[in-house]
């Protein structure tokens, strides 16, 4: 039976704006089995309400704590040491651009929590391929 759980995680992370200044901001992660290659990140601000949402790939998470990975909208890489250094984060939206730095064990944290739910490579075996066929062809 697939797991329907959902895998939540809150966490402090710093909007570098300079490097003299940044910003502290929330950011919640969220991965659920039924879409299983993609990690839902929101940020917000602290003290507002309004949410940045965004996609990100659980393999380039997973990949990004090991070294510079990404194109285009999305980078990330970690820095310092192994599991105790801080994890980087550029979303480039069409307005410009977003450098955000996160603690490499919490991002850890969560993924592991997502591949107990469904390991890595296993993807595939969540995605109801009927399902999906039957619903692009009724909007098509």
């Amino acid at each position: 039976m697939k797991s329907m759980r959902t895998v939540i995680q809150g966490l402090s992370v710093r909007l570098v704006v300079s490097q003299e200044m940044s910003l502290s901001m929330c950011m919640r992660l969220r991965y659920e089995p039924s879409d299983p290659y993609a990690v839902r990140v929101a940020f917000t601000a602290d003290g507002s309400d309004e949410a940045v949402e965004w996609i990100i790939g659980r393999d380039l998470l997973i990949d990004g704590l090991k070294g510079p990975v990404g194109e285009g909208d999305v980078q990330i890489w970690p820095a310092g040491e192994r599991d105790r250094g801080a994890v980087y984060i550029v979303l480039k939206p069409p307005d410009g651009v977003a450098l955000l730095e996160a603690t490499a064990q919490d991002i850890k944290r969560f993924l592991h929590e997502t591949e107990a739910l469904v390991p890595r490579g296993s993807e595939s075996e969540r995605i109801d391929s009927d399902a999906m066929l039957r619903h692009l062809l009724a909007e098509g």
